[in-house]
């Protein structure tokens, strides 16, 4: 039985104020982006820097958490897979998107109550593993994922 791994550790800075909505079935999903800078020298010695951003959703209690505490410009960590998602957008074009679907979340900085939404330096950090049944993407069950591996 071969394994696989499909694991992603990011810390880096919100870009944006993160955006809860709710499913049909009324569970929360939160979505934002997170910068991680890279930081180098070039072969002459001069510091280089490149910025990645990546798409983060949240799921369940990690997305009640995520609206309630984050903001943009906060300093987190976090972890959780790789996924893809493909649609139809209102022209009929088809678009793919990658996301970083999280399970564990930690705030890494302590930003005080300054009247502008971010909560004390108590805020909580979640580290509990997120329940995958939260997610509506999930298509299907893992066996019928497996059924479908072309190898």
């Amino acid at each position: 039985m071969s394994q696989s791994v499909n694991k992603v550790i990011l810390i880096g800075f919100l870009g944006d104020a993160p955006e809860t909505r709710f499913t049909q079935q009324g569970k929360p999903v939160t979505k934002f982006s997170v910068a991680v800078n890279e930081n180098w020298k070039d072969a002459q010695g001069t510091k280089q820097e490149r910025v990645e951003w990546f798409r983060i959703v949240c799921f369940g209690r990690l997305a009640e958490v995520s609206g309630e505490y984050l903001q943009r410009g906060r300093h987190v960590y976090l972890e959780g897979r790789l996924q893809t998602r493909k649609w139809e957008d209102r022209q009929g074009e088809k678009r793919t998107t990658v996301e970083v679907v999280a399970s564990q979340m930690r705030i890494l900085d302590r930003w005080p109550n300054n009247g502008n939404g971010a909560k004390e330096a108590g805020s909580p950090n979640v580290t509990e593993p997120a329940d995958e049944n939260d997610n509506p993407f999930n298509e299907g069950s893992q066996q019928d994922r497996e059924d479908q591996i072309p190898f």
